[in-house]
């Protein structure tokens, strides 16, 4: 089954280095992710953030919770760096994030590919949920990007 896909461009008002700053502190997630979710994370920080870390989270999705392992499998400061699920709540997650400066004004770009579980009621589960809860979480990370970098 092919992946959805979710892509978002937000303009941040700060030079690169200092978003990318932000972004490779891992603690800063619970910053962007809506309390509904009682995201925590629950490897020891700071985290040494490097292609092969390793990175266990709690997650509370529709009051179910999940635990969530994702894994850094490419680290190319300041410019993307990429994390995929390895154990949770989705088929597929592969989220790339993205960074360019362009007159001391930093775009950043996320991708996201992800999959729900379903098999054959994916499609539709994907439609009344999932995709909605996604779109949901990253409209949320970037009003507090705005609050933050304000």
């Amino acid at each position: 089954m092919k992946p959805h896909i979710l892509e978002t461009t937000t303009i941040i008002k700060r030079p690169l280095s200092e978003v990318f700053d932000f972004f490779s502190k891992a603690e800063n997630l619970n910053l962007l992710t809506p309390p509904e979710l009682e995201f925590t994370i629950t490897t020891h920080l700071p985290i040494n953030m490097k292609p092969g870390t390793l990175i266990d989270y709690r997650i509370k999705l529709n009051g179910i919770p999940f635990n969530w392992k994702t894994e850094i499998c490419v680290w190319n400061p300041p410019h993307q760096f990429v994390d995929q699920q390895l154990k949770g709540p989705y088929v597929r997650w592969h989220h790339t994030h993205s960074f360019k400066e362009v007159n001391g004004i930093t775009e950043m770009t996320d991708r996201v590919e992800f999959l729900s579980p379903g098999w054959i009621l994916e499609p539709l589960i994907n439609a009344l949920f999932v995709g909605k809860k996604v779109k949901q979480i990253f409209e949320y990370r970037e009003e507090q990007l705005k609050k933050i970098f304000a």
